[in-house]
């Protein structure tokens, strides 16, 4: 990511958006958001996303998904109450992990304040052993992939 770190993406480049209500705890003491608020974003839209369009059921459904990696690039502070937009693509589509790349933007600009990604490894809920993701969840995956 660090060749990429730079370079702000556009919202064009999402095919998934969501919108994100920023609340007053996001805010740090010097009043912006602060630097870790931004992966529960992106932990928040991509699970969204799992639940919403792959059906993933995140209290009974025997295979879930545990982050292995993540990372973020910032480029602009926000603060609350700013509404924002979190962009969701799939990188990476694996056999038992996905790679998503999300953009974090304001609810005015198209151009990212933040960006990242984080993999999710699909593992058995009781063993914790990885497994072949869901086929519904891989279906709903495919649709976010990019070139």
């Amino acid at each position: 990511m660090a060749a990429d770190a730079d370079k702000r993406p556009m919202i064009a480049e999402y095919p998934h958006v969501a919108t994100i209500t920023t609340r007053w705890k996001d805010n740090d003491v010097y009043g912006h958001v602060n630097n870790v608020t931004y992966y529960s974003y992106f932990d928040s839209v991509a699970n969204e996303y799992l639940i919403t369009e792959g059906g993933l059921d995140i209290h009974a459904a025997p295979v879930i998904g545990l982050v292995v990696e993540s990372g973020c690039a910032y480029h602009a502070p926000v603060a609350y109450p700013q509404r924002l937009r979190a962009g969701l693509r799939v990188d990476r589509l694996g056999n038992r992990a996905v790679t998503y790349g999300i953009g974090i933007f304001t609810d005015d600009e198209d151009e990212a304040v933040a960006h990242g990604h984080f993999v999710h490894v699909f593992v058995d809920r009781e063993t914790r052993s990885a497994v072949p993701i869901p086929e519904p969840i891989r279906t709903a995956l495919e649709r976010l992939e990019v070139g």
